[in-house]
Parts: structure tokens; C-alpha cells; sequence
């Protein structure tokens, strides 16, 4: 445990890889002070398949940020992602009771949203108010103290099949690790690398990480639409290997190293050397072969985004343009590409608004877990309660036990 200040741990439990990072809350700042990384067996698209190759690769993540960050982790937020997260917008209205609206107005007007039918195999990970409404007044983001008889509120509802989050609640629990709340990655991520005009005027943010594509439209403020594409990086990796005949091993380094999505660009005599199968001698091709692997299947991956954004009307609402995160954001002419399929400017958004080991985290790949971080410091701010303060847990098990003693 740090002496200097409340300590929260963002656990991003991936398809490529399980990354931990530590931020030391101090006033208004934060500083990372641990970074741990392993890479991920036991995950396909976002999903658990394997709990004890998940666990393992959790311990070795949070045994390495321990390390660095010189204290003992206990509890984390983990981010969850898959193709089985849902979003939809809800809408609800109530009669103000009083001559103003009341702390218990929002909530009853935000449980009147979400009252909607949600399958049993599903439960809800988040609520997210977009605009409060009294009367006639929209875009309200506080509506309490505010006169009026009618309170209307808009809200995004994020829903997850429950299997799939109590695996990985179950995974970092075996751990030794106490989930304080699982939060979907790409509102994490929107966390880290979005400035407050990109939310403010109307932003889509794309994570393009190894198993999945999240994402997530930001404007106003508030998350407004939300969508999950079961496709990746690995689906480059495995088309490199198909075309190239090669290891997955190896085809995830030549992605890494020689890809791009840029093919026209590629100099005619510029080769890459592919190692053969099963002892075979390695081979030299073109590196034009590589280009024209990965940029029809990373167009098709911009291009069903780009149609969702369309289909959830969505498309007036990201003025700002598009900000790519995650480990496919790395990708040589990805955002050149993602340009020229939406019409709209193109940045990689890299983890921003925190102190520490910022240049050790100035990468794509650490944006969700430095997210997490964010989001926790914000809850932790909103609640009043420290996430993880030396003796916090042992003074409630106190005051219990006596509660207990005293009605005996």
C-alpha cells in the first residue's frame, strides 16, 4: 500500500493480452505508478474459454504491476468486452413531487427508464444518463434544484450475458482479486484518450483490439450509442497465416512488423521473409502480398462500423470525427484508411490526463487499462469512499460484527 495517496488498479482483460495498471490518486492528479502486461490465454473474443489459463495470465499481469508499483493489489476495476454486449437507448417520465426537482426525483426517473424487459440470461452493466428533460427544457446534464412538474430522462442501457461476466468476476476472484465493478472497455477507453471538445461536440470512438471492435459515439458529454463487432486483429493474423502459409506466431510478427494497410504505398521491390512450416526453409514474397491481405479485411471491418453508425442514425452526431484506440490503432496507414471510408479526420488516441510513467503508457494498447483507472478515480470521486484504503474493508467487518453483538 502507497502512503501518499488512495491507490486504483484497472485490470483490462483482453483477447491478445491481460494488462494491469496502478494510478495513485493525489488531489486532482493521478500518476501511474505500476504497469503489468501477460500475454492472454484463455480468451476468444472477449469471452472466457478457458478459466484456468485466464487466471494465470491475470496473476502474472497483477504479480508484475505489484512489482513496479511496490504495493500489494486487491481489488480492481476489469473492463469487459465481447460480441455478446448490447446497447440501447430508453426513455422515462414522472411527476415532480415537490416545487423542485429532488436527489430522489433523478432516481426514480432514471429507474423509470430503465424499466424495460431484459431477457434472463442477460443483466445490465451499466445506466448511462444522456439528458435530463423538465418541461420543455432539454439537454439538461443536473437537473436537481430546478422548477418544473414533468422530469424526463434519456438513457443508454449496456447489457451483457451474465455467464460471461461472472466468468470473468469468477477468474479474477480465483486470482485472489476483488471486482469493484466491471466496466465495458470502450467507455473506459473514451476515458483515456478523448478531450473534453471531442465529447463535447460529437465523437466516434473505434477499439480496435485483438478479438473485437468496440464502439462507442460520444456527444454531449454522454455515451449515445454503443456496439460490439466480433472481429479483430486476430482475423488479420489468421488471414496473413492463410495467405502466407505461415505460423500464427509468425504471422502475428510480420503483422506487427512489415504490415500495413496502405498497399499502393509499398515500394515494388521491398520483400519480407516468412519462415516455413513444420521445418520447411523460409521464403521471401513481396511485401505487396502483405498489404493486399490486411487492407480489404481492415476496410471491411471500418465499413460494417461505419454502417452501424448509420444504421443507429448516429452519423450527425460524431462532427469531431474519429479517434482509433487499441492495438490494431498501431496498425502502419490504419487511420489513413479509417479516413477515407468515414470522409471524417482520423486520429489514434493515445492514453492522455495522467502523471506517473506517461511515456511508458503513450500507446494505444494501454488506453483501456489507463481508462479503467480513470473511471474508478471518477466513482471514487462521486462516492466519497476510498477504492482501496489501508484497513477500509477490516473497519466494516468491525462495525458489523459489533452491530451484530449488540442486537444479540
Amino acid at each position: 500500500m502507497n502512503a501518499n495517496g488512495d491507490i486504483i488498479v484497472g485490470l483490462d482483460i483482453g483477447t491478445t493480452k491481460i494488462c494491469a495498471v496502478v494510478g495513485e490518486v493525489s488531489g486532482k492528479e493521478i500518476h501511474i505508478i505500476g504497469i503489468g502486461s501477460h500475454p492472454s490465454i484463455g480468451l476468444r473474443k472477449g469471452v472466457v474459454v478457458n478459466i484456468e489459463s485466464t487466471v494465470s495470465s491475470i496473476r502474472k499481469a497483477v504479480e508484475e504491476a505489484e512489482l513496479m508499483a511496490g504495493c500489494e493489489i486487491r481489488r480492481v476495476y476489469a473492463g469487459i468486452a465481447g460480441g455478446h454486449i448490447t446497447g440501447f437507448n430508453s426513455h422515462g417520465i414522472i411527476a415532480i413531487k415537490g416545487p423542485e426537482v429532488t436527489e430522489a426525483d433523478v432516481e426514480r426517473v432514471i429507474e423509470a427508464a430503465r424499466a424495460v424487459a431484459i431477457p434472463t440470461d442477460r443483466e445490465v452493466i451499466h445506466v448511462l444518463p444522456q439528458e435530463f428533460i423538465v418541461d420543455d427544457h432539454f439537454g439538461i446534464q443536473n437537473p436537481v434544484g430546478m422548477a418544473g412538474v414533468r422530469l424526463e430522462t434519456k438513457i443508454h442501457i449496456v447489457t451483457g450475458a451474465v455467464a460471461s461476466a461472472h466468468n470473468i468476476v469468477k477468474c479474477c476472484n480465483k486470482a485472489g482479486l476483488e471486482v469493484i465493478d466491471v466496466v465495458l472497455e470502450a467507455l473506459a477507453s473514451g476515458e483515456a484518450v478523448l478531450s473534453p471538445e471531442e465529447r463535447e461536440l460529437g465523437t466516434a470512438l473505434i477499439d480496435f483490439g485483438g478479438g473485437t471492435s468496440d464502439l462507442a459515439v460520444f456527444s454531449g458529454n454522454n455515451i449515445r450509442h454503443t456496439f460490439i463487432l466480433p472481429l479483430g486483429g486476430n482475423n488479420l493474423t489468421n488471414d496473413i497465416a492463410i495467405g502466407l502459409r505461415a505460423p500464427i506466431a509468425d504471422a502475428e510478427r510480420i503483422k506487427i512488423q512489415h504490415g500495413t494497410c496502405l498497399s499502393e504505398g509499398i515500394h515494388p521491390e521491398e520483400s519480407i521473409e516468412v519462415p516455413g512450416m513444420a521445418g520447411r526453409d523460409p521464403r521471401k514474397l513481396p511485401r505487396q502480398i502483405l498489404g493486399e491481405i490486411i487492407e480489404p479485411r481492415v476496410e471491411e471491418i471500418f465499413t460494417l462500423l461505419k454502417r452501424e453508425i448509420y444504421r443507429a442514425g448516429m452519423e450527425s452526431r460524431i462532427s469531431s470525427g474519429i479517434v482509433l484506440t487499441g492495438g490494431g490503432a498501431m496498425l502502419h496507414g490504419v487511420a489513413d484508411l479509417c479516413e477515407s471510408i468515414f470522409n471524417l479526420p482520423t486520429r489514434v488516441g493515445r492514453p492522455m490526463g495522467v502523471g506517473g510513467l506517461k511515456d511508458v503508457i503513450q500507446d494505444p494498447n494501454y488506453a483501456t487499462a489507463v481508462g479503467l483507472v480513470l473511471y474508478g478515480a471518477k466513482q471514487d470521486e462521486n462516492s466519497q469512499m476510498k477504492v482501496r484504503e489501508k484497513g477500509f474493508f477490516s473497519a466494516i467487518i468491525a462495525k458489523i460484527k459489533e452491530w451484530f453483538k449488540n442486537a444479540i
